[in-house]
């Protein structure tokens, strides 16, 4: 099941953490997230899951910043969020979809005991003008059924801001080798 706008403000302080929380963004069931004023993207054309990727920053000015098609931006929310006991889940806004503006390729589902910064994976299908402090995004939260163990990766947990992939970490590990 979903939390209700309620239920989210019922546990705010205690199971969730949302930081800064305006109760002017809690929906009926979910609540607005807004963009930071610094993206980024990769420097490279082609991009090698083995490697960690280089990126350079950008500044969202006040005028706005127009997003090109064909190119992936990394954002990241102003609110610092936190998810106790319930499964926390990302997406973009119908208004701000309708513009074509997807705000995640595929990782808008959370783990329960996520903390930190939300990155958005933003993509434009035509050239669109964003703006640093709008409402984005919408978080959710699910219920969790049974014994679960809350997400410790030392990947993207307590981030600080934008995180590029780290996948290339997986190929870093060992790993069995099938030699049937």
């Amino acid at each position: 099941m979903i939390l209700s706008g309620r239920e989210i403000r019922r546990y705010i302080g205690d199971r969730i953490k949302i930081d800064p929380f305006v109760e002017s963004r809690l929906n009926p069931n979910s609540y607005n997230l807004t963009l930071h004023g610094e993206l980024a993207t990769y420097d490279d054309e082609v991009l090698d899951m083995r490697q960690k990727p280089q990126c350079h920053s950008l500044q969202i000015p006040p005028e706005g910043l127009v997003l090109k098609p064909g190119r992936l931006y990394l954002g990241r929310t102003v609110e610092y969020t936190e998810t106790h006991d319930f499964v926390p889940m990302l997406e973009g806004r119908s208004s701000v979809g309708r513009l074509g503006l997807f705000v995640h390729v595929t990782a808008g589902f959370g783990d329960v005991g996520f903390c930190g910064f939300w990155t958005l994976e933003i993509s434009a299908i035509q050239p669109i003008r964003i703006y640093a402090g709008v409402e984005i995004c919408q978080i959710f939260y699910h219920q969790i059924h049974g014994e679960y163990s809350p997400y410790s990766s030392g990947k993207y947990q307590n981030n600080k801001g934008i995180q590029p992939s780290m996948i290339y970490r997986e190929f870093e590990k060992p790993t069995e080798v099938d030699t049937a």
